[in-house]
């Protein structure tokens, strides 16, 4: 049994969920995003939300069980609230803004990186040194951070690069005489 597969998702006040077949479409303040089921699960609209089951006991629709669970409550949360990933940049010299749809970063090239901002995603800088990324899907929103990451990921002596916010850069020893 899926601990996560069991829960039902609430659907709450301001969003409207809707089951057409094996597609779960959300409407909510932020927008609207449907999710297309695995035929091993089915979703059914209850007076306490939406609940995922599987259609038999097979290995995989055991396993998708608890991803479709987890994929249909990303899109609720993301047409209520919203996703957010919030990227920090250290280094000297190492800097970046957005000038329409367009992201600069400055990460000690030779050159500019200028990344275009996708459809339903927005970037934010409020400091040089931080960027938000936000958007009503959170695979998307993910996607772009991991992106913009990998264009300096931080190294492991300095920490100098572009990381998330809160993760931990495991630090090694430098050279000894």
């Amino acid at each position: 049994m899926s601990r996560i597969g069991k829960k039902p998702i609430t659907v709450p006040a301001g969003a409207t969920a809707t089951i057409d077949g094996s597609t779960v479409t959300v409407k909510g303040p932020k927008g609207e995003l449907s999710f297309t089921l695995s035929d091993d699960v089915r979703a059914e609209l209850g007076e306490d939300g939406i609940v995922v089951s599987p259609v038999d006991d097979s290995k995989r629709a055991r396993s998708m069980w608890g991803l479709s669970r987890s994929m249909v409550a990303n899109i609720v949360a993301g047409v209520t609230d919203g996703a957010e990933k919030r990227l920090e940049i250290s280094g000297v010299g190492y800097r970046a803004a957005v000038q329409g749809r367009e992201l600069q970063l400055n990460l000690g090239f030779s050159h500019e990186v200028k990344y275009a901002i996708p459809e339903g995603i927005d970037i934010a800088c409020p400091k040089p040194t931080e960027i938000v990324v936000s958007g009503i899907d959170k695979q998307r929103v993910g996607q772009v951070a991991a992106e913009i990451r990998k264009y300096r990921p931080p190294e492991p002596y300095k920490g100098k690069g572009v990381k998330y916010a809160g993760e931990y850069i495991f630090r090694k020893e430098g050279k000894k005489k």
